[in-house]
C-alpha cells in the first residue's frame, strides 16, 4: 500500500501593495495669547526673592532653573515688565514643536503663525540655543528660522531689532519665546551716570528685601555711588513703577494695544515727601553729583538726600532707626585689597559706635572683609552672580 501523497492548496497570489496616503505635517502648537507661560529670568542666586516679589504682586510663581514661571496673558507680560523689580526681562513663551531633524525644523517653522504676534513692519532677531537634541547647531536653527520668518511673514531679520525671539531646542522639543521686556529692565530710564563696578538695579531691589525693607523705614547708604540702592528704596516707598519711564519691545508686537497699555502705565504722581529719608554719602564728589542727577531724573529729590563725606564723617541722620546698607569696594573689582580691611574695620566701628538700632546690609564678594567689619553678622545669603564675581548679602540684626 503506497502512502499519500500530502495534499496541497494552489498558491494565492501575492497581495496588491496598500497605498499609504502621506501624513499631513501637524501643526506647531501656538500659545494661547490669553493664557500663555510667562518666564521671568532672574539673576543667578536671586530666584527666590523673585519669586517673594512676583507672589506679593498677585500672580502664582513657580521657581524654575535661571527664573521665575506664572501664567497670564498680554495685560500680565505688561504689567510684569512695568511693576516687578527683580526680574532681568519677561519671556512671553509662545509656542513649541518636535523637531528631530533640521527638514522638519524648517517645515514646522514655516507652518507657524507668525503674524499672530509679529509685525511684518518691525526687525527680529534670532537667539538659539539647543540641548539634548538630534538638531544640535544653534546657527543651523538661527537660519532656519530667521528664513520662515522671511519668507511667510515678511519681516526684516537683523542685529539691531527691538523685537527678539528666542529659539530653544531641548531633548527635540522647539519651544519659541518672545522677549517682551527689549533692554534689560535693570535699565531703569532714569541713571545716565554711573560710577565704578555700579550695582544693577534689579539686585539692588533683591537685597533690599531680603533685608526686610518694605519702604517704611529710612535707609542709608554710606558708599552710594550713583545712588541706585536708595533710589530703588525711595521708588518703594514712594509707591512708583520700575518701569514707568521706559520702552518696551512689546509695543513693537502684531496687535499690541496702546490705549489699553498707556491706561495701565499712567498711575497717579504720589505726593512729594515732607523731608528726606533716603541718605546717601560718598567721599567721592563726582558720586555725589551723579546720585544727584539720577534722583532728579526719577523724579525722587525730595526722597533723598547725598553729602559729600568719608566713612569716618558718617553721622546718623534724625528720626527712627533703619536700614544701613552697602556695597563697599572688594579688591577683585577695584584692585588692592589690603587698604580694604582697614577701610571696613572703620566703617564697622562708626556703625557699632554711631548707628545703635539700626540693621545692616553689607554685599560682598569676600568675607574676610565683611568679618573685618567686627559686625555680628549672620549667616550670609546665597551666592549671587554679578560681573563675573559671586557675592553675598551679610547681615545684621539691629545692633
Amino acid at each position: 500500500m503506497k502512502p499519500r501523497a500530502p495534499k496541497t492548496r494552489p498558491a494565492k497570489p501575492p497581495a496588491a501593495p496598500i497605498a499609504l496616503r502621506p501624513q499631513p505635517e501637524p501643526a506647531p502648537l501656538a500659545a494661547d495669547p490669553a493664557r500663555m507661560e510667562i518666564f521671568l529670568v532672574a539673576t543667578p542666586g536671586l530666584e527666590e526673592p523673585l519669586a517673594e516679589e512676583v507672589r506679593a504682586l498677585g500672580w502664582d510663581a513657580q521657581v524654575q532653573p535661571g527664573g521665575v514661571t506664572f501664567a497670564g496673558g498680554w495685560p500680565d507680560v505688561w504689567r510684569a515688565n512695568l511693576e516687578i523689580r527683580g526680574a532681568t526681562r519677561v519671556l512671553a513663551r509662545i509656542g513649541a514643536f518636535r523637531a528631530l531633524h533640521p527638514a522638519q525644523l524648517d517645515k514646522r517653522a514655516r507652518r507657524f503663525p507668525w503674524a499672530d504676534w509679529l509685525r511684518p513692519d518691525v526687525p527680529v532677531r534670532i537667539e538659539a540655543s539647543s540641548r539634548k537634541s538630534r538638531i544640535y547647531h544653534a546657527g543651523a536653527i538661527t537660519q532656519r528660522i530667521e528664513a520662515a520668518i522671511r519668507d511667510t511673514l515678511g519681516a526684516p531679520i537683523a542685529e539691531d531689532a527691538p523685537v527678539t525671539l528666542k529659539i530653544r531646542i531641548e531633548d527635540d522639543l522647539c519651544t519659541i519665546s518672545l522677549d517682551s521686556s527689549g533692554e534689560s529692565l535693570h535699565r531703569r530710564g532714569h541713571k545716565q551716570a554711573v560710577g565704578k563696578a555700579p550695582m544693577r538695579e534689579t539686585m539692588a531691589a533683591m537685597f533690599l528685601r531680603q533685608c526686610g525693607f518694605d519702604g517704611r523705614e529710612p535707609v542709608l547708604d554710606p558708599m552710594c555711588g550713583s545712588g541706585t540702592f536708595l533710589i530703588e528704596a525711595a521708588e518703594i516707598a514712594a509707591g512708583l513703577h520700575p518701569g514707568r519711564l521706559r520702552h518696551f519691545a512689546f509695543e513693537h508686537l502684531s496687535g499690541h494695544d496702546a490705549q489699553a497699555w498707556q491706561a495701565m502705565r499712567s498711575a497717579p504722581v504720589p505726593p512729594a515727601s515732607a523731608q528726606p529719608r533716603y541718605h546717601g554719602s560718598d567721599r567721592d564728589p563726582g558720586a555725589i553729583r551723579m546720585s544727584r542727577e539720577n534722583a532728579v531724573r526719577a523724579g525722587l529729590d525730595g526722597w533723598t538726600s547725598f553729602e559729600n563725606r568719608a566713612i569716618g564723617e558718617l553721622q546718623r541722620p534724625e528720626g527712627p532707626p533703619g536700614l544701613v546698607i552697602v556695597n563697599p569696594p572688594y579688591g577683585a573689582r577695584i584692585g588692592n585689597k589690603g587698604p580694604l580691611f582697614g577701610l571696613h574695620a572703620a566703617m564697622g566701628e562708626v556703625l557699632r559706635e554711631r548707628f545703635r538700632g539700626w540693621r545692616v546690609g553689607l554685599v560682598t564678594s569676600e568675607a574676610p572683609l565683611a568679618r573685618a567689619t567686627g559686625l555680628p553678622f549672620r549667616e550670609p545669603g546665597p551666592y549671587v552672580a554679578h560681573g563675573g564675581l559671586k557675592i553675598r548679602l551679610w547681615q545684621t540684626g539691629p545692633l
